[in-house]
This record gives structure tokens, C-alpha cells and sequence, in this order.
């Protein structure tokens, strides 16, 4: 009964979600209260949440203080360089851009936090995205990909919680992974050029002079086509808006975002502030100063040498004391932040009720169970395949830390009774984080889609379908490889 109910508590909840019955934060909320007292454990709600609000907590705190750093570090014009030199590169194509967009990602992936990785990629990203009228969606879609596969770096989580799991070491789960990773992340890149080249065509390619245009002006500017894309000389190609004020928004009152993408309506905020430089918060003798201080967080981060939480809150402290010293400054840019920082650490915290009623119910675990008594024992001898298969959708429903710490040993033991090597199950596992990176339950989903302003419903079902097609890449070459 449990793990009907568990089922069908998730299926309630993506269905709801993804037809916009309900909002993220009252789906997990509600949702999973009255599964709670359907299963007849309605009086100890209160403690699988308090249970799942404590274990959340530091996340909540650590994506509170970075939105805030990362924030601060954007008005004060840290990115603006960035930002520009991407789009001098990209020649306004948006082809360019969402390959770009997937390179950034990878890239900054490295750092091992996937908040960090969503909150930088945004940030240099998102004026563009606007300014081009681009689909919001391919971006979050994207850099979830990009990040899930790159999740698998040895200090980025799944691949150390596997090597403890087993009592593994890490080295030898991950590096003869590193040819299967390649392929996934290769595929993301094809999937970048693939997804840039339908942009392409329904935008066509601007002037870099208009793209690059900075001058904020109130009433709305031409915007000419370049001598890219299918036809040099139209003005926007394939429904395209024709003109683009400074503000970046269209003559209509919203910009439609194809490609799976969502309306975007709340088109009075300055989308383009990265790329304005006469707003009164530049602080261009700062700058090597905040460089160097970004610098030294993520590398703090890398190397451990504190919790990151306690990272961020010192850096945003920092960063607003040395760039902001008047009280009246430092408080404005608190309230300019405000709205992402609520809208993301509500989240985490309605996620906390959601993880946690599925965890202390004993749902999860029932339907852990139930999932691997379903594999038939012919199956046996090619377990590692079937880890792999099991991994795209588990690690989607699941935490991280209940599937490799509550699931994987079991398949390992599995494994192990037909001659399979707990290695081969463990390397197997990390197929499925390309879509792990875009499930309900990891924090720094809402911290991509929060900051890119796109819908969580619209963003699961663009992503969905390109992540499990990257995870299925990387299982296969794994299997081509010889690696499982």
C-alpha cells in the first residue's frame, strides 16, 4: 500500500505541477500533508517535517546568502565583461548562445555545487536570452543537463556517496567513467547546437551593433537583421517580435518563448542590467577586488575549508560591507534581492515537508524495495545495466543520499550473487544525474528557474525528455566502453 501511495503522491504532485494546477510550494506542501494522513500518520506530520526542514537547512541558508552574493556581485558589474565578451563571441547567433550556454555550465560545474554553477550561468546568460528574445527554457534546460553530467565529479556528490556506500574509492568508480561522461557531455553540447539552430531559425541572427546596443532609451528601437541565419535581409524572422525596447521588452505585453518554452509576462524588471553601464551601482575600482573575492570563495568551496553555508554568509557580508559601506545602500540591495531569496528558500523548505513525509512514512523505501524485486532473475548477470536504467528514474524521485545509500546496496548485493562487481554497479549509478539535476527535489533547480524567471512546470517538461536521452548516452557508451 505504501508504495501505491508513493506513487501515486509523486504522480499527483508532477501532474499538478507540470498542468499548473498549483504552485511548487503549495503542491509539495499540501500534497504530500494529505498522503500523510492517507497512509494514517497524519499525527506525526509534524515531525517528518521538522525532521526534513533541520536536514534542509543549511542548503536553505546556503542558497539565501549566495543569491544574495552572487547578486550583489552582478549590480556591482562583475559580470558585465563576461556578458559582453559572450556575446561578441556569439555574433548574436543564437545558435551560438545556447551552445555557449552549455559550455559556460560545464565549465563552471567544476566548483562541484550545482547552485553556484545555476546562479553564475544566469547571471552572464540571462540578459542575452532577453535582449535576443530567445526561449528561457532552453537555457534552464541546458545548464541542467550540462550540470548533472558533470554532478559525477568525484567532489560533486553522487560519485563519493556511491564509494561510500560500497566502500569504494572514488578514483576507481570515476575515472574509467571519464570516456562514457565525455559522450554525455558531448551529447549535450549536440543537444546545444540542435536546440541554438531551431532558435536560429525562428529568431534569424541580429546586427551585433543592435545586440550590443546600451544606451537606455524610453521609446522603442528598430532592431535590424544581421547577414546570418536563412535570410540576411528580413527584420526577425519566423514570428519573431520587430522591435526591442531598451528595456528588453517586445511592443506586445510579453515575449513567447517557443521551443517548449513559457510566457514571460513580468517583463517591467531590467532584464539587461548586466549590461547597462550607467546604473548607479557599478563599482568599477572594485572590481579586482570582487574578482579576487569570488575567486577565493569558490576556491574555499573546492578545497572544504569550511561548510559552504558559512562560506557564503561571510562573502555576502564581505561583499556588501567593502561595496555598499552606508547602511541605506546595503539595505536597498537586500530588497532588490529579496524577492529571488524568498521565492527560492520557500521552496526548500516546502521541499523539506515533501522529502520529509516520504521519507519518514517509510514510503521511499517501500518503493526502493518494490522497484528491485521487479527485476527478473535472468537480469541478474547484466545488473549493472539495470542499475543504470534504475537510476534515471530513482535518482529523480529520490534524494541522492536515499538512493545510493538505500537502494544501491541492495542492487550491489544483487549484482554480487551473479558475479557482477560492486565497481560496475556503483559506475553504473551515475547514469542517471543528467535527470537527477532537473528533479523536484534537488534545491538548485529552483535557484536556475527562480533566477531565469521560468515556471518549474514549463522547465520539467522541456528538460525531462533531453536529460533522460543524455542519461541513456552515457549508459550506453558505458556499456560500448567495456566500463560495466
Amino acid at each position: 500500500m505504501l508504495t501505491i501511495l508513493g506513487f501515486a503522491m509523486i504522480a499527483t504532485f508532477l501532474v499538478l505541477i507540470m498542468t499548473k494546477k498549483m504552485s511548487p510550494i503549495a503542491a509539495l506542501v499540501l500534497i504530500p500533508a494529505l498522503f500523510c494522513v492517507a497512509v494514517g500518520q497524519g499525527a506525526q506530520l509534524g515531525d517528518y517535517v521538522i525532521e526534513g526542514v533541520g536536514n534542509l537547512a543549511p542548503t536553505a541558508a546556503m542558497l539565501m546568502f549566495a543569491i544574495v552574493y552572487f547578486g550583489v556581485m552582478i549590480d556591482v558589474g562583475l559580470f558585465d565583461p563576461i556578458v559582453r565578451g559572450i556575446l561578441k563571441f556569439c555574433q548574436a547567433d543564437p545558435m551560438r548562445i545556447v551552445v555557449g550556454t552549455a559550455v559556460l555550465a560545464a565549465i563552471v560545474s567544476l566548483d562541484g555545487d550545482g547552485s553556484t554553477t545555476f546562479m553564475i550561468t544566469v547571471s552572464a546568460m540571462y540578459p542575452l536570452y532577453k535582449r535576443l528574445k530567445m526561449s528561457l527554457v532552453v537555457m534552464t534546460g541546458v545548464a541542467a543537463t550540462a550540470n548533472g553530467v558533470m554532478n559525477t565529479l568525484p567532489w560533486g556528490g553522487p560519485t563519493a556517496r556511491a564509494a561510500t556506500a560500497l566502500k569504494l574509492d572514488a578514483s576507481e568508480i570515476f575515472v574509467p567513467m571519464i570516456p562514457a561522461l565525455a559522450m554525455g557531455l558531448l551529447a549535450v553540447f549536440v543537444l546545444a547546437y540542435v536546440l541554438g539552430i531551431r532558435e536560429r531559425k525562428r529568431l534569424g541572427m541580429l546586427t551585433l551593433d543592435e545586440a550590443l546596443a546600451r544606451e537606455p532609451r524610453p521609446e522603442a528601437e528598430t532592431v535590424s537583421a544581421g547577414t546570418g541565419g536563412t535570410g540576411g535581409k528580413d527584420r526577425l524572422r519566423k514570428g519573431a517580435a520587430a522591435s526591442v525596447s531598451a528595456s528588453g521588452t517586445g511592443t506586445g505585453s510579453g515575449t513567447s518563448a517557443s521551443a517548449g518554452g513559457t510566457e514571460n509576462g513580468d517583463e517591467d524588471d531590467d532584464a539587461f542590467q548586466g549590461l547597462d553601464p550607467n546604473r548607479p551601482t557599478l563599482r568599477p575600482k572594485l572590481y579586482w577586488f570582487n574578482a579576487g573575492l569570488t575567486a577565493a570563495l569558490l576556491t574555499a568551496m573546492i578545497m572544504e575549508l569550511l561548510p559552504i553555508p558559512v562560506l557564503f554568509l561571510l562573502g555576502a557580508a564581505l561583499a556588501l560591507t567593502v561595496n555598499f559601506p552606508h547602511m541605506p545602500d546595503q539595505r536597498a540591495r537586500i530588497a532588490a534581492h529579496a524577492d529571488n531569496v524568498l521565492n527560492v528558500s520557500g521552496m526548500v523548505f516546502a521541499a523539506a515537508v515533501f522529502t520529509g513525509v516520504l521519507t519518514g512514512t517509510g514510503m521511499v523505501e517501500h518503493m526502493a524495495d518494490w522497484v528491485v524485486g521487479t527485476v527478473p532473475d535472468a537480469m541478474g548477470p547484466h545488473m549493472a545495466i539495470v542499475t543504470g536504467l534504475l537510476s534515471l528514474p530513482l535518482t529523480y524521485f529520490m534524494s541522492n543520499d536515499g538512493f545510493y545509500f538505500g537502494v544501491l546496496p541492495v542492487l550491489a548485493e544483487a549484482g554480487a550473487a551473479h558475479g557482477v562487481s560492486p565497481v560496475e554497479i556503483a559506475r553504473a549509478s551515475l547514469a542517471g544525474q543528467a535527470l537527477h539535476m532537473s528533479s523536484p527535489l534537488v534545491p538548485a533547480v529552483y535557484v536556475l528557474v527562480g533566477m531565469a524567471k521560468v515556471e518549474f512546470g514549463d522547465h520539467t517538461r522541456f528538460t525531462v525528455k533531453w536529460a533522460v536521452l543524455t542519461s541513456l548516452v552515457v549508459l550506453a557508451a558505458g556499456i560500448l566502453f567495456g566500463i560495466m
